[in-house]
């Protein structure tokens, strides 16, 4: 019976090896493969006790929404002005219908809160918090499924605040 106890733990570990690695692989290739697309960002204070600095971040796009019209999940879709800054389109549940000009970054709706992305947050160093006030953008990558990862914020200029 021990025998298999250990196998049972080593076959376990194995498949949660093989997830976090999995769940890796799938970011490193969303960042170098993903679109690059620019959100305007909403202003919020960038303070936390607990956490250090860091800049909540909310978006210009959920500004607008209607929160009983809009399914707790689905995607945002964008169209990208000629600065590469996103332009919402319209919400839909379903990946289709898509145009050729049209991007889709997944959502999950919190009730009246604002739309979730899974890129609401920004670390930084402490002490640093005056060089990201001037953030207007945040940039990140998706890919053609809707994933996204926050990869930086940018100034006016569309340039990265490094």
């Amino acid at each position: 019976m021990k025998k298999y106890k250990w196998l049972l733990i080593l076959g376990n570990l194995l498949v949660l090896l093989f997830l976090f690695n999995a769940s890796v692989y799938k970011k490193e290739t969303l960042l170098k493969d993903g679109k690059l697309i620019l959100l305007e960002l909403a202003p919020v204070d960038p303070r936390s006790l607990m956490q250090g600095d860091y800049m909540d971040l909310r978006y210009d796009i959920s500004n607008t929404v209607v929160y009983d019209e809009i399914s707790k999940r689905g995607f945002c879709v964008v169209k990208l002005d000629e600065n590469g800054i996103a332009k919402k389109n319209r919400f839909q549940d379903n990946k289709t219908p898509l145009k050729a000009d049209e991007y889709l970054i997944a959502y999950n709706s919190n009730s009246g809160w604002g739309i979730n992305i899974g890129a609401e947050s920004y670390f930084f160093q402490e002490g640093d918090a005056e060089k990201y006030e001037v953030a207007k953008y945040g940039g990140i990558k998706v890919d053609e499924d809707g994933n996204s990862v926050l990869i930086g914020l940018y100034d006016e200029n569309r340039k990265m605040i490094n």
